[in-house]
């Protein structure tokens, strides 16, 4: 059975994350509607992304910079736009149609500021629990993607925007002598400068490979391909 992606000929963010980790996942995903199994739901992350959302829209409403702002010199406000509950939303997103194709590439963003310029930053919101935070050198690589592909979306909505992204990055602090009902956390801006320069050519090789009639050989480090062929041999 066709995967929801191409019967609407749409790929969101993660299909495109999914290409660059293993071009045949994202085949039987895409064209033959067989995806990974799914992990659990990470519900915690939800509820401090909603959190985090709701405290940056009061202060988008007073039009006032967050106070995280002035730990890094940051000149900007949370950018008011009535399309933004539309961005943020997984299945609606920022989206592109890319007119060679026919294809749409769409992602939903966390949040988006204004700089003084008049330039608009990509925000994305990251929660986890480490011993360190991270630095701009140190950011995994799929968060740098994910950052790229939100820049190239927004830019294709007639916007300026700027190289320099911003990740909130809450880590919560496992170190406290008891629980007491309260997890801690701390919050911190990690800067990114995104280069999207990637984003399309990936993005029509992919589109390009769902019409293939069969699909590529198996990722050499894909776990997923050597867990199969390595249960296919058990049997």
């Amino acid at each position: 059975m066709a995967s929801r992606s191409l019967q609407r000929k749409q790929l969101s963010r993660s299909k495109i994350e999914l290409y660059t980790e293993c071009p045949r996942c994202f085949y039987l995903d895409v064209a033959r509607g067989i995806p990974r199994p799914s992990g659990p739901p990470f519900t915690l992350n939800n509820a401090v992304d909603a959190l985090m959302k709701a405290e940056f829209d009061r202060y988008r409403a007073a039009g006032e910079p967050h106070p995280l702002f002035a730990s890094v010199g940051l000149d900007a406000v949370p950018f008011p736009h009535p399309d933004l509950g539309r961005w943020r939303h997984n299945f609606t997103g920022v989206r592109w149609q890319d007119p060679e194709t026919g294809w749409t590439l769409f992602g939903a963003v966390d949040d988006l500021w204004q700089a003084r310029s008049g330039e608009l930053m990509v925000a994305d919101y990251k929660a986890t629990a480490r011993n360190v935070f991270p630095t701009p050198a140190s950011l995994f690589p799929s968060y740098r993607r994910q950052m790229d592909v939100y820049q190239f979306l927004v830019r294709r909505q007639g916007f300026e925007v700027s190289h320099r992204g911003w990740f909130v990055y809450t880590n919560g602090d496992g170190r406290a002598a008891d629980f007491g009902d309260k997890l801690c956390f701390r919050t911190a801006l990690v800067p990114y400068d995104g280069d999207d320069a990637w984003v399309l050519d990936v993005f029509r090789r992919a589109v390009g490979l769902v019409a293939q009639p069969s699909p590529p050989p198996p990722g050499p480090e894909c776990a997923y391909c050597a867990y199969v062929a390595g249960a296919s041999v058990a049997g």
